[in-house]
């Protein structure tokens, strides 16, 4: 294939979530990234509807793994020849957008989307006017090269295109990442108490770094009980809010 069609192809892949819909979800923007390819192979009449058909079935996955999964079937479809070929086209792409999907909600949206909206927070508390561009270039990186990468190993590997995701093992990295996340947090908790943002002010140094350091040990007591750390760090958002709005109450 074409160099050109294929950036054309992976392109089209970024608005995937454009035309997501409650019947079929994704399968509107997965077919509008394939029209290049049918192009492509010139295929016009009955055979350009039912390639484009066999694509509008339902699909949904994490739109930042719908590259890896649209260059397999990239791949797969130009060395499809029958149409057993072509079911196993569309039963390898059912059975990648389930696995796609948890593997992306976890890290991307459960582990490092969290992490670089506190970082960015902190240095919004400071005053740092560029706070949302700290978010982006903590977050955007990833994603981005998941999606590149992603599209160009599927591509070259066809159906064997989930080893890379497989290699990449992101949940282990969303794990250590949401440990970060709660690092932070408790540093942050000990640095605003510190600089008299308690609403305690008449509270030692010592009194505040025990109120923090018993937060971290309540936050790993709660790991060990298997509560999420999505729950830990939703929880730890709504005490600074309540903190927040007491303030304002005692001003």
């Amino acid at each position: 294939m074409k160099k050109r069609t294929l950036l054309n192809i992976f392109l089209r892949s970024l608005l995937i979530h454009a035309a997501l819909n409650f019947h079929r979800m994704q399968n509107l923007g997965f077919a509008y990234a394939i029209i290049p390819l049918i192009r492509e192979r010139k295929l016009t009449g009955p055979a350009a509807r039912e390639a484009l058909t066999r694509h509008l079935q339902m699909f949904n996955t994490h739109p930042y793994l719908s590259g890896p999964v649209i260059g397999s079937i990239v791949r797969m479809e130009e060395e499809a020849e029958s149409p057993i070929d072509f079911a196993a086209v569309s039963t390898i792409k059912q059975s990648l957008m389930g696995p796609y999907a948890a593997i992306g909600d976890t890290f991307f949206w459960g582990a490092l989307r969290p992490c670089a909206a506190i970082i960015a927070v902190v240095f919004a508390f400071e005053g740092w006017m560029i706070a949302p561009l700290i978010f982006m270039l903590l977050y955007t990186p990833a994603h981005a090269w998941v999606r590149i990468a992603g599209f160009v190993e599927g591509y070259r590997k066809g159906k064997r295109g989930i080893e890379f995701i497989r290699g990449l093992n992101l949940p282990r990295f969303a794990g250590l990442v949401r440990w970060l996340s709660l690092g932070i947090l408790a540093a942050s908790v000990l640095w605003l108490l510190q600089d008299g943002y308690s609403t305690f002010p008449a509270s030692s140094g010592m009194v505040v770094g025990s109120v923090a350091l018993a937060l971290i040990l309540l936050c790993l007591l709660l790991i060990k009980k298997g509560i999420s750390q999505i729950y830990i760090l939703y929880g730890a958002v709504g005490i600074f809010l309540i903190f927040s709005l007491s303030e304002l109450a005692i001003w």
